[in-house]
């Protein structure tokens, strides 16, 4: 009776599961592996992550699922890392080279020639997304280039964007971003390249926060799978925690 009483608990849940996604594992595969391990009859997401990308992954369970769009359409937050010297088809260290310039990295006056070039990717910004894409279809398999086609130009809002020399290596900036729904990372870094006149390729993404969740929130994806059916509830948010 206590196992079908569990089993009642879990198909009566509704709410949200923060999840922090570890990097190189496509974000359906989480969904597919969280809902098979605790028998859940529904589960969303709001808003997908790359597979390249590390974070906050934010899980809709149940009836919260009619709010997976508010999520989707939130602000979010960004951390990451970019190579400078080269720019690629993907606008990622994945895809193909296009450009870039290791020697016309400007070390001597990079703070200086980030600090100039910053106030241009603050606020309103138009982006239209590489036609190929790095896609990487199971944790064992590379990265495959995917062409998918033009895009058309849109707009969109960085509300912060920091940028900083990387300690790890003179050629990588680290960067911290809040945006809007709409920006694409690897996208925006590609243009900061450009901008510098080296070019830039997206290295490492971690995503922060998501709406009103962040990665104080999360669970470790691991820790989640190891967790027993009679440790999930806990583990679920309120619907009111979105709005709050």
């Amino acid at each position: 009776m206590a196992n079908l009483a569990r089993l009642r608990m879990i198909e009566n849940l509704s709410g949200f599961l923060a999840v922090d996604k570890p990097a190189g594992l496509p974000f359906a595969e989480v969904v597919k592996a969280v809902k098979r391990h605790f028998n859940l009859v529904k589960l969303g997401h709001g808003g997908s992550l790359e597979t390249m990308a590390s974070g906050l992954l934010v899980l809709v369970v149940g009836e919260a699922n009619k709010f997976a769009a508010d999520l989707m359409a939130a602000d979010r937050a960004w951390e990451g890392t970019m190579e400078l010297g080269l720019a690629t088809n993907t606008h990622d260290v994945w895809g193909e080279r296009c450009g870039g310039s290791p020697e016309a990295i400007p070390l001597k006056e990079l703070p200086d020639r980030i600090a100039s070039v910053l106030p241009d990717f603050k606020g309103d910004i138009f982006q239209t997304e590489s036609r190929h894409a790095a896609i990487c279809r199971a944790p064992s398999m590379g990265y495959e280039i995917v062409d998918t086609g033009e895009h058309r130009p849109f707009m969109a809002h960085v509300y912060r964007l920091d940028v900083e020399p990387s300690p790890a290596s003179p050629t990588e900036l680290r960067f911290a971003a809040k945006v809007s729904s709409r920006v694409i990372a690897r996208t925006l870094v590609d243009g900061f390249g450009r901008a510098l006149g080296c070019g830039a390729a997206l290295k490492t993404l971690r995503r922060t926060a998501l709406g009103r969740f962040s990665l104080a929130d999360a669970v470790g994806y691991e820790d989640l799978l190891a967790c027993g059916s009679e440790d999930f509830a806990p583990k679920v948010l309120p619907v009111t925690k979105a709005f709050q």
